[in-house]
């Protein structure tokens, strides 16, 4: 039997096991993930939904994918082995119709549904598991493939039992792999597809066993996918069983904000990423509406390079602490449905603790640097031993308030002698930029419904962007919530790791993400899955 999933406390929410294994609970935090069904009626078959991007999808591999707009676009091709319920976090049934997990959470065994197929037509099974498994750990590693990877960290292989059977192991306790289980990254590609080099896969012309295939795929420019005939595999989590309803779903990239909206609101589009606080009246006065939900994971934040630079100074680290008014970020550039960030995990993760120490307070910024020896110069940066306390942040417009964030953020830190400098690049090289470490601080977040992102984003055998030596007691506390099945102690070990991930000064939390969709008002339930993504499945259009 599925291994059920349940909530606790906000200080106590974990994501560890009853009996084998269970992942936390996701606090609600009045966020809106039922869809924009606001006018009810029968669900319609049929009709193409055309979408605005706000970014180019980077790869079309759901392996490979990070960006949220690649991934509102790859979630449709692929099913995962489970779902995660986004009201309860519990985790049901997909391609896997059960699962069982040995006792310290190394072994995980799932059967899978009989009959599903590949939109190639051929069939999923057992040794489709191991496929796909082997190829993320042995040919899409590093930089191409880095969640994926670090969901399958201390991966020793999969065996099959029987066509429909496969048991997946680890060299020592993975608790995090069931939940891992239900992301788009761990999602299933053909044995044609599989064989391909990474950047074979991300040309596109894939087949998944998901509710769509791409009809047309252009890289950095569009894509169009299909409804997949005969489908009938669905996750427990949606709403309906068989087809999707929509014919197609048509994506095409508008970066530019007033456009995307104007293109909505004359109904030349019918939904929108990114939609905007300045946006809303325009929306709203064309008969549609703003989708919100908050993303779980790492909310946006600075990671500094702690090996260059003035951010070697762990007094400089500390002070950009209290310096920050995240409240200020929120109410000038974000707007009500965002959140200033509280922690070194955004509030919708399971195992958050609010952290009392993310506070604004630019009198202790201006004491700490004053006690490290940074003194104002001429210009009111502060200088010592001859150096000014400047410092670039390397960053893209994957989301698009990041770069007026940061315009604030650097009247902010110039207020207590700071000096930031923006450094604004294309997502392909901040990507390749993070994985040669070449950057003062960069600047991102990372979605994830499930607080072990803290060992992928800072963990020495994860990202660690920081590019960290040991710190024994974050890296004991980070290996401990894999090793342990107890809710409880999860929720204790997440906790102890946000504040040593702050104490250390290798997160500088700012916002938390949320997701904004524009929808225009034929579009019906249109729903975010369980990480703040889209799902296509049950969207329709009415009349």
């Amino acid at each position: 039997m599925p291994v059920p999933f349940t909530s606790a406390a906000r200080r106590r929410a974990v994501a560890g096991a009853t009996a084998a294994i269970l992942a936390g609970g996701l606090a609600a935090c009045g966020t809106d993930t039922a869809g924009t069904s606001s006018g009810g009626g029968t669900p319609q078959p049929g009709g193409a939904l055309r979408y605005g991007l706000s970014q180019a999808p980077t790869c079309a591999d759901p392996a490979q994918a990070g960006s949220n707009q690649t991934i509102y676009v790859a979630r449709q091709i692929v099913d995962s082995l489970t779902d995660q319920d986004p009201g309860t976090g519990e985790l049901k049934p997909w391609l896997a119709e059960s699962w069982e997990v040995n006792g310290n959470a190394s072994a995980f065994t799932f059967r899978l549904k009989d009959g599903v197929t590949f939109s190639d037509g051929t069939p999923f099974t057992a040794e489709s598991v191991k496929k796909n498994f082997d190829a993320i750990v042995q040919t899409l590693t590093g930089a191409k493939a880095a969640l994926a990877a670090s969901y399958l960290s201390g991966y020793t292989g999969t065996t099959v039992l029987d066509p429909l059977t496969a048991q997946v192991s680890f060299a020592g306790p993975n608790a995090q792999f069931l939940q891992a289980s239900s992301t788009l990254q761990l999602g299933f590609l053909s044995d044609r597809d599989v064989a391909k080099s990474a950047e074979e896969r991300c040309a596109g012309d894939l087949s998944g066993t998901g509710p769509f295939v791409y009809e047309d795929y252009q890289q950095d420019k569009s894509a169009t996918l299909v409804k997949r005939t005969g489908y009938a595999w669905g996750s427990d989590v949606f709403a309906h069983d068989g087809e999707a309803y929509l014919d197609r779903i048509e994506f095409t990239i508008v970066p530019e904000s007033g456009v995307r909206t104007g293109s909505l609101a004359s109904g030349q589009l019918d939904a929108i990423s990114d939609a905007l606080p300045q946006d809303a009246s325009q929306i709203e006065g064309s008969g549609g509406r703003i989708l919100t939900t908050p993303n779980p994971g790492v909310p946006f934040g600075f990671q500094p390079n702690v090996t260059r630079g003035v951010l070697t100074d762990p007094a400089v680290r500390a002070a950009l602490v209290p310096a920050l008014d995240r409240q200020e970020l929120v109410d000038t550039v974000l707007g009500p449905d965002f959140r200033p960030a509280t922690s070194t995990l955004a509030s919708r993760t399971p195992g958050y603790v609010a952290l009392d120490d993310v506070a604004y307070d630019p009198e202790k910024a201006k004491s700490i640097l004053d006690a490290a020896g940074w003194v104002p110069g001429p210009d009111g940066i502060r200088v010592k031993d001859g150096n000014r306390l400047s410092f670039s942040v390397l960053f893209s417009s994957v989301f698009a308030g990041n770069q007026a964030i940061l315009e604030l953020v650097q009247q902010q830190l110039r207020e207590v002698g700071i000096d930031l400098q923006l450094d604004l690049v294309s997502t392909p090289e901040a990507t390749a930029r993070q994985g040669a470490k070449d950057f003062d601080a960069t600047y991102y977040n990372s979605t994830r419904a499930d607080g072990d992102i803290l060992r992928t984003t800072f963990g020495l055998d994860g990202r660690n962007l920081n590019n960290r030596g040991p710190i024994p007691a974050l890296d004991e506390v980070l290996s401990a919530q894999l090793r342990t099945t107890d809710p409880a102690e999860r929720g204790e070990l997440s906790e102890q790791a946000q504040q040593l991930v702050l104490d250390n000064g290798l997160w500088l939390p700012t916002v938390e993400l949320s997701q904004a969709i524009g929808a225009a008002g034929a579009v019906q339930d249109l729903k975010f899955e369980a990480s703040a993504r889209l799902q296509f499945f049950d969207t329709w259009l009415s009349a």
